[in-house]
């Protein structure tokens, strides 16, 4: 027995930290859809300016294709649910990829307005299927004491994305008018075939494989994941728990139960239809938070940043992109950073600097200006960039989880779309200093909002968000009590 007891902690040491590179792989594989995502954003900066001069649009042209993406993402995200339960994790991701590499091949070779437009639609079908299924295989396929990290991967990876389309931007803005912004547009083909490809060297997801009936499979692929054999056990365990699996039923292929469509009645009459005062309470929060994450102005900042910088006097492509590459390297550089505390105050503040329209003959204004949209970036990427996702995700009792994050995706990317196609109008209404100052007044609401109702939540389980929302609802907590900690995010949205 002594010699039993020795030689265990030596076999947990080597498999735990495979098990982590393993994961940490499929997790980088995974974020490529993300980093796609982020591309196809990132890259209509730049590429607006010369479609506009090539196609000879509207500026009220240019906000709706700049900010349609965001409308167009709503089928793609509430679909991508369905589909991963159908032909699984890995497959929506090629699902996805498929999209956005006929969509950048629309764009690319458009002829006019009406085909760009059709481009746009399909993309944003994929920027849909991505929102949803990078984050959704990330949360399952991590292991326990890395999910908090490897979580995180997929808003890193968007922000990178939108880097690259600058660079983009920057790189083929010599190019002929005709071509150059096809280009661009055209490059963001390339990554989703390598997307596509990648895919087959990623194990599925072990809930999805559970849900099939696969119970063989998801034991392989848990035992590839998870730090232990230990935990390994215990997850699937929870899997079994989650999906009504006698935790005593074994072999290679279980039947499974078949889900009741009462089920979904339910859930909408719970959190919509007939909510109770705690749910109310934690759907006001979640909703209320995407939508100032986006009423906050980010959009304007992402797809409109040269012509910002364009009334702020600096002149010549080279310096509008360049300058604008510099938002993409200060925004990706902090989501790295991104605490857990919202700075609220950091991000009206740099708003309300931008707004100080500038005098393109007083130098020092040039300078705050770029300053100003850099401390913004930095502020946004820290706080309300990847803390909307965590905190929303967390507060959703399990039942209810799926439909509420479902919901608040919703309300962000409407919101994304409103705010971003309107810009240039608003601009044009008030200057694009009032713009800015209109937002520094949103973010000051914002502030105001989170502090008046938004629990802090970090220390508590799960189980205890109930309490944290000022009701002892027992059931409300039992909800929570089967979901494996930190695992729930995986099952937010498969149902949605």
């Amino acid at each position: 027995m002594a010699l039993v007891s020795t030689e265990l902690p030596a076999m947990s040491v080597e498999p735990k930290k495979k098990n982590v590179k393993y994961a940490f792989t499929c997790t980088i594989l995974a974020s490529m859809a993300s980093i796609v995502l982020g591309y196809d954003i990132g890259v209509m900066s730049g590429a607006s300016l010369y479609i506009k001069k090539d196609l000879k649009i509207s500026d009220v042209q240019v906000e709706i294709l700049m900010g349609i993406l965001n409308i167009y993402s709503l089928a793609g995200s509430f679909a991508a649910g369905r589909t991963a339960d159908w032909i699984g994790r890995r497959f929506t991701v090629v699902f996805a990829a498929s999209f956005f590499f006929a969509g950048a091949l629309l764009m690319c070779f458009a002829g006019d307005y009406a085909t760009l437009m059709a481009g746009r639609f399909v993309a944003g079908i994929g920027v849909g299927y991505a929102l949803m299924i990078a984050p959704v295989y990330t949360a399952e396929i991590s292991p326990a004491t890395s999910r908090g990290f490897l979580t995180t991967f997929p808003e890193v990876s968007i922000n990178l994305g939108i880097l690259l389309g600058y660079v983009s931007n920057y790189a083929f803005a010599r190019l002929p008018l005709y071509l150059g912004w096809r280009v661009m547009l055209g490059v963001g083909a390339a990554p989703s075939v390598l997307l596509a490809l990648m895919v087959f060297g990623m194990p599925e997801s072990p809930r999805w494989l559970l849900m099939k009936g696969r119970l063989a499979d998801a034991k392989s692929v848990l035992e590839k994941i998870a730090d232990t054999p230990q935990e390994a056990s215990e997850r699937l365990a929870d899997i079994k728990a989650a999906a009504g699996v006698p935790n005593d039923l074994d072999g290679d292929v279980v039947t499974m139960p078949k889900k009741r469509g009462s089920e979904e009645l339910r859930v909408w009459r719970e959190l919509v239809v007939s909510p109770t005062p705690a749910i109310r309470r934690i759907l006001l929060a979640a909703d209320g938070l995407h939508f100032f994450q986006q009423a906050s102005g980010v959009d304007s900042v992402v797809l409109y940043s040269p012509r910002v910088f364009k009334s702020a006097g600096i002149t010549g492509d080279d310096q509008l992109l360049g300058t604008t590459c510099a938002v993409g390297v200060a925004k990706t550089l902090f989501v790295l950073v991104a605490a857990f505390l919202l700075d609220r105050v950091g991000l009206a503040t740099g708003l309300a600097a931008v707004g100080r329209s500038p005098d393109a003959e007083v130098p020092w204004a040039v300078s705050l200006c770029v300053a100003s949209l850099l401390a913004y970036a930095a502020f946004f990427s820290v706080g309300l960039g990847p803390m909307t996702g965590v905190y929303t995700s967390e507060i959703f009792p399990l039942r209810v989880r799926a439909l509420g994050f479902a919901v608040g995706v919703a309300c962000n990317r409407v919101t994304s779309g409103v705010i971003s196609m309107t810009f240039l109008s608003l601009s044009d209404a008030v200057t694009i200093g009032g713009s800015f100052f209109l937002y520094a007044a949103v973010s000051a609401l914002a502030w105001v909002f989170f502090f008046t109702h938004l629990p802090e939540t970090r220390g508590q389980t799960l189980e205890e968000m109930g309490k944290v929302f000022g009701t002892n609802d027992t059931a409300m907590e039992a909800g929570d009590a089967s979901a494996e900690p930190g695992y729930s995010e995986g099952l937010l949205l498969t149902s949605a």
